[in-house]
Order: structure tokens, then C-alpha cells, then sequence
């Protein structure tokens, strides 16, 4: 049999491409995260490129310096391009219970309502509605993933170092603004801290946010509530408490914001955050297939 010429196996190839990229059935994936310095979205673009997806995937940036490239639009009509029948957006926060979530839901035409601020904030940012022929659904954020508490059992026991049944760990969050909200993240929270036990082996485990949007003597009585429990475990335990924040990405909260709010504490702290690490990819891909179970009920 006589072989085509390269050039003519070229020509094919690249006609075929859009083929492959637009088969029935791929399902697109929009990862959105809050965004910060190019430090923190590289961690956000890592956990994208390992995560083992049937479809295409893009990243917004609610906030930033990376959002104007990053628009939620944008990032909806380029995976509409390639041809996906479906589009979930994973929202790569801590918490479900806060007003980033419902501005990625009112983004993905989920919700019309949205506070005035969230809608400054969109604008500002750039970020409009999408305008694809293709359904969107949102899937959930951490929450009380099994992911999240691998992952925060994992930094404890690399600060602790060795044994812990006899140390205590504590987790410490950002936090919502909101009394409600700051009640769903707490039990969300909880039995995340409740699974890292189990994982890890710490003889006690904590967790409570501080509250950082929050008005300030809001926020001041939070972060006296978690210098306290830490100060109660180490009087119970006698040793420096392992301290983990319950944060995406290494930023301002969690070099500067948590070291004053812990200091004077006797606690190890590294300000380690979730990311990166390879359970998020797999958590990244969970939700994926979470969210397009619940769109075909």
C-alpha cells in the first residue's frame, strides 16, 4: 500500500483535530479560584494541569492581577469552542457558605440574586454572565471533602514530626462574614476536623475561623476564641500546639494575617496550605463527576 506523503498526513491530522476535540459528550471544566499573587494562581494552575479530566478545562480568577485574563466569560466561551455538551464549574474555595460561592453560582446564570457588594466586585474584576449554548452546572467547594482532611491531616503530622498521640493540632480558617455563614462553615469544619483525627492520630483536634471580613470586633472576638482553644490544648497536652490553616494557597493571610494572630501562642506554624497536593486533583476530578450526576437526575 503506497504511503501519503508527510505533508498531505499533516493536512489530515489538523483536520481531524477539531473532530476529537468536539466528540459527543465532553464535558468541560471551569475551575475557578479566588485568585491572588502569581505565586498563589501558579498552585491553582498545577492542580488544574495534574487533574485527569474526559474534557477540556479552563481557570477564572475572581479577583487579582491574573482575573482580566481569566474572566469567567472568557474561560466559558473558549471551552464552548472546543465543542463541550456540558460545562461544570468546580469553585476551588473552602467553603460553599459565602458570598464568593454565590457570585461563581449568579456568574453561571444559577442565582439572580447577588449582595451589592459581590456585584462591585464582579464588576470591577470584569467578570460577566456567559453567553454559551450549553448548559452550566456548579459543583460543590471543599467543604467536608475526605480530600481536605487528608490533606490538613498530611501538614500536621510533616510539622509534628513524630509521634502524636499525645499533641494536639489545630486547624484555623479565614472565615465568612456572616453569622449564618460561619455556622455552615462550622460544621462543615468540624467534621472535617473530626476525619483529620482519625487520619492522623493527634490525641486532640480543633478548628474555628477567625473571621477576617468580618467587622472588627467580630473579627476580634474570633481570633481571641482560637487563641484561647490553643492556649486550653496546651495546657491540656504540655506541648507546642501543631497549627495548619485551612487555606488554598500560600498568600498575605497566611504569612502575615494568622502570624500575628497566633503570636505569643506556644504553637509550630508553617503556613502550609492545602495546595499543592496530589488529593485535590483527585478531589478536583470527584466534583466533576459529582456535578454531572446531579445534573441528569
Amino acid at each position: 500500500m503506497k504511503r501519503l506523503p508527510r505533508a498531505v498526513l499533516g493536512l489530515l491530522m489538523f483536520i481531524a483535530m477539531p473532530v476529537i476535540a468536539q466528540r459527543p459528550g465532553a464535558v468541560g471544566t471551569l475551575l475557578v479560584a479566588h485568585g491572588a499573587s502569581a505565586e498563589w494562581n501558579a498552585q491553582v494552575e498545577q492542580l488544574a494541569a495534574q487533574a485527569q479530566l474526559t474534557g477540556p478545562i479552563e481557570i477564572c480568577y475572581i479577583m487579582g492581577p491574573g482575573a482580566p485574563s481569566h474572566l469567567f466569560q472568557d474561560a466559558a466561551a473558549r471551552l464552548a469552542a472546543k465543542g463541550v455538551t456540558k460545562i461544570v464549574v468546580v469553585p476551588l474555595l473552602v467553603s460553599s457558605h459565602s458570598e464568593h460561592y454565590e457570585q461563581v453560582r449568579w456568574l453561571a446564570g444559577e442565582t439572580d440574586s447577588l449582595s451589592p457588594l459581590m456585584q462591585e466586585h464582579t464588576h470591577h474584576a470584569g467578570h460577566a454572565r456567559a453567553q454559551v449554548n450549553v448548559p452550566i452546572v456548579v459543583g460543590r467547594a471543599l467543604d467536608d471533602s475526605p480530600a481536605m482532611a487528608l490533606v490538613l491531616a498530611d501538614r500536621g503530622k510533616a510539622l509534628a514530626g513524630g509521634d502524636v498521640s499525645k499533641r494536639a493540632l489545630f486547624l484555623v480558617g479565614h472565615g465568612p462574614n456572616s453569622a449564618e455563614d460561619y455556622a455552615a462553615w462550622m460544621t462543615n469544619l468540624r467534621r472535617v476536623a473530626d476525619s483529620v483525627r482519625v487520619r492522623s492520630g493527634f490525641g486532640d483536634v480543633r478548628v474555628d475561623v477567625v473571621r477576617d471580613d468580618a467587622p472588627a470586633e467580630v473579627r476580634s472576638e474570633a481570633v481571641t476564641r482560637v487563641r484561647e482553644l490553643i492556649s486550653m490544648q496546651y495546657q491540656i497536652t504540655g506541648d507546642s500546639v501543631i497549627v495548619v490553616p485551612v487555606l488554598i494557597s500560600r498568600g498575605r493571610v497566611s504569612r502575615e494575617t494568622f502570624m500575628k494572630d497566633l503570636a505569643g501562642l506556644p504553637v509550630i506554624y508553617s503556613g502550609d496550605p492545602l495546595l499543592p497536593h496530589p488529593a485535590l486533583s483527585l478531589w478536583l476530578e470527584s466534583r466533576v463527576r459529582e456535578a454531572q450526576t446531579v445534573a441528569a437526575r
